[in-house]
């Protein structure tokens, strides 16, 4: 099986059922595993088989069912697409607009107290009404027929088909009371519905026309992050610089960045020095020192020095584009909640078409027996506010907001549904090294077995340490550099996973490790075990040295603490949750540091196979967890948590396998994170409780014949528009600080 995934936009959408009848027809296709179709951003994200069916064929399902599958656009086609979607919108509201204004007038002047405004006696004439109405019925009323039309021939029904019939009936009870007026010689006297049907299309189209104004503007996070990106790029070609557009920029060109100028793709510095502001991808607001070798992120800023660079990643590679691509999948993809609100528009329409017939007979057979036009006026109403658009926007629209406004303070949510999962957290575990603290440990002790031999011991682990890309590792290397001791080629490194490592150094054979790995390879070290617990005492991780199977001496690091991580977990405290530091590290060292930022449960000497085990435990005993790490060996544990955080400075492959990236690499985005979901949860229900509302208010009142038509399909509409709003608060979502630390929304 070749498992493929492609994205298709879809054009002529307009509520929720018609994405349920979109994912329903592309499910059904042979080879097609999972198709989820997101009506706010009217697009299907497919993943398909594609030795049995391809995209081609995928398109021609849409295109069948009635709608427009087009090629996946980039942002920037997208939006230019999205803007001639909206000016043609824009055209057609105000070419309706101007044909019912007039039938408008006229109707309002029968109620008592504006039947003081003037009204040109021509607008009251049968044919003109009917000469007004036509093209709003038919011209821009044409989309509405269509919909309905390719609705019932797939034997399902959406607003296109409530709109058709409601309008419908209006339109044509009049002409047929305006031609038996005309045939009784009571033409002046009749009362008719094409401003009805006029008005309710006339609404619709300016509920709509908002509603497309607003879901841009849901987008806005992606537009800013593009706008991020440098526009140009001055490249050394063929030994001369020239300045070339981003998208020209290929793997391997050398770069020259000017100070005050945006880096322009991801690199590694080969000439220069300076001081590069990431704050727009990490977070971090202090300006990083750049030199040669060190890497660097295109979108980034260049500050007071000129450098060179080699391109090395270029395009969709790229670290901002990976981003944007996460926060435009988190748009794309449902949270639970949705599928719910799915599975009631799915019925909804069905329902409201049988309720409405229902109240039709009601009304024509026993309240006002014979009356068609009694009888009409609250069947046309139930029709028209029973669209169930606000229903289908309630959830993606708030997903949209609040997943890009969290990638503005750098939080990416990888999808809806760990938006929606995070707020149910109890539970939060962190990772010790790189999370609580900064992951730089430095070199404080070396304590040989013969004091005089100390060089040499750094000189001997630093080499076996060299193939090391451990933090500790990393810490005796550098020591070792800056005392200029000469480090040698190991013949042979292995690491042992949760142990340490051994080597072959000039025939020596070298290891270095913990206890456990001591008692396993049978190396006496208990001599040591008094100054080991004194250094643990201390916050610091002592490593055991061994010689040829001699124990040779002791080494100790400290890590320091990140300077936010006591106030951030004082304040996951805050909020209610149960905070647990998991590390392999061993016990003593990692309570010193726990006692230090204020965490008072801790689980050690965990090997990292076993961390997911610890996890699994915690939610076995009904505990849902979040796990919070930085490195590989916290890629299981996030995998098994139900809520996976990496700390965005860490392993990409703990990014990959986390839920949620905290670019900042600051342990208060955990709490952000949390609130975050919170606050777009409980916008989502305001969504539905809005979106409900009209309907079960609504209804009620049409059925009883006390809401006008024209009033139905104001109300419909501006109940779209109600939902988009209130989801766009979410972008305006700032976190406060307040004395001691504590942040709220």
């Amino acid at each position: 099986m070749a498992q493929k995934e492609t994205t298709l936009q879809i054009e002529g959408m307009t509520c929720a059922a018609c994405a349920n009848r979109i994912e329903k027809g592309l499910s059904k296709v042979e080879g097609v595993q999972e198709a989820n179709v997101n009506y706010a951003l009217e697009r299907s994200v497919i993943k398909y088989d594609s030795e049995v069916v391809d995209r081609g064929k995928l398109e021609e399902v849409v295109n069948k069912l009635g709608y427009y599958a087009l090629q996946e656009k980039d942002e920037e086609e997208r939006e230019s697409l999205k803007e001639r979607s909206y000016e043609k919108l824009k055209s057609l509201f105000l070419f309706s607009a101007l044909l019912t204004l007039p039938l408008f007038w006229t109707m309002v002047t029968h109620f008592e107290f504006l039947s003081f405004l003037y009204m040109p006696r021509i607008f009251a004439e049968p044919w003109i009404q009917f000469a007004l109405a036509t093209p709003v019925q038919f011209v821009v009323g044409a989309t509405f027929y269509k919909g309905a039309f390719h609705a019932i021939k797939n034997k399902s029904a959406n607003m296109d088909v409530l709109v058709a019939l409601g309008t419908s009936a209006a339109y044509f009870y009049s002409i047929y009371l305006m031609f038996e007026a005309r045939a009784t010689g009571h033409e002046g006297m009749v009362d008719l519905y094409f401003e009805t049907s006029a008005v309710i299309i006339t609404l619709i189209m300016l509920g709509k026309l908002f509603e497309t104004r607003a879901k841009g503007r849901t987008s806005q996070a992606i537009k800013q992050l593009l706008n991020l990106q440098a526009k140009q790029a001055l490249v050394i070609r063929n030994g001369e610089a020239v300045t070339i557009a981003i998208e020209e920029v290929v793997v391997g060109d050398r770069v020259v960045v000017k100070p005050g100028e945006k880096i322009p793709v991801d690199g590694t510095v080969i000439e220069g020095y300076s001081a590069v502001d990431e704050s727009m991808i990490t977070g971090e607001s202090i300006p990083v020192e750049k030199k040669p070798g060190m890497e660097v992120i295109g979108a980034t800023f260049n500050t007071n020095g000129s450098i060179k660079m080699k391109a090395t990643k270029v395009g969709r590679d790229s670290a901002l584009a990976q981003i944007i691509k996460v926060v435009e999948e988190a748009q794309g993809s449902k949270a639970n909640i949705q599928r719910l609100a799915d599975k009631v528009s799915g019925v909804f329409v069905p329902v409201v078409i049988v309720f409405s017939i229902i109240v039709f007979c009601i009304w024509y057979f026993f309240i006002e027996p014979g009356n068609i036009s009694s009888a009409l006026i609250p069947t046309i109403s139930i029709l028209v506010i029973a669209c169930p658009c606000a229903l289908g926007l309630a959830t993606p629209t708030s997903i949209m907001a609040g997943s890009g406004r969290a990638a503005e303070i750098g939080l990416l949510f990888k999808s809806g549904e760990h938006l929606e999962s995070a707020q149910s957290v109890d539970t939060v575990v962190l990772d010790k090294t790189g999370t609580i603290t900064k992951g730089e440990p430095t070199l404080t002790d070396i304590i040989s077995c013969n004091q005089s031999q100390k060089n040499q011991l750094l000189k001997l682990v630093a080499s076996a340490e060299s193939k090391s890309e451990h933090p500790l590792a990393q810490a005796i290397v550098r020591q070792a550099k800056n005392q200029s001791l000469l480090i040698d080629e190991p013949s042979s490194f292995m690491a042992i996973p949760g142990g340490g490592i051994s080597a072959t150094v000039n025939d020596y054979e070298i290891l270095v490790g913990t206890r456990k790995l001591f008692e396993k390879e049978s190396i006496n070290y208990k001599q040591m075990e008094p100054t080991l617990l004194q250094l643990e005492k201390q916050g610091k991780t002592a490593i055991l040295v061994a010689k040829n199977q001699e124990l040779f001496g002791i080494m100790a690091v400290s890590d320091v603490i990140k300077e936010s991580s006591k106030s951030a977990i004082n304040r996951l405290k805050r909020l209610g949750l149960d905070v647990i530091m998991l590390t392999g590290d061993n016990e003593r060292t990692a309570k010193a540091i726990a006692e230090e930022v204020g965490i008072k449960k801790v689980i050690a000497e965990v090997v990292p196979e076993q961390k997911s085990a610890q996890i699994k435990r915690l939610q076995e005993n009904g505990k849902i967890v979040a796990m919070v790490g930085d490195g590989i060996n916290d890629a299981p544990a996030l995998a098994v948590a139900n809520v996976g955080m990496a700390i965005g400075t860490g392993a990409d492959v703990a990014i990959e396998a986390a839920d949620i990236a905290l670019m900042k690499g600051d342990l208060h985005s955990v709490s952000d994170a949390i609130l975050m979901s919170k606050k777009t949860m409980k916008n989502i229900k305001e969504n539905l409780f809005f979106a409900f509302i009209y309907n079960s208010i609504g209804i009620p009142i049409a059925a009883l014949g006390l809401l006008a038509p024209w009033l139905a399909g104001a109300a419909m509409a501006f109940s779209s528009v109600s939902v988009v709003l209130n989801a766009l608060r979410l972008q305006k979502f700032s976190l406060k600080k307040l004395q001691g630390g504590e942040e709220h929304v």
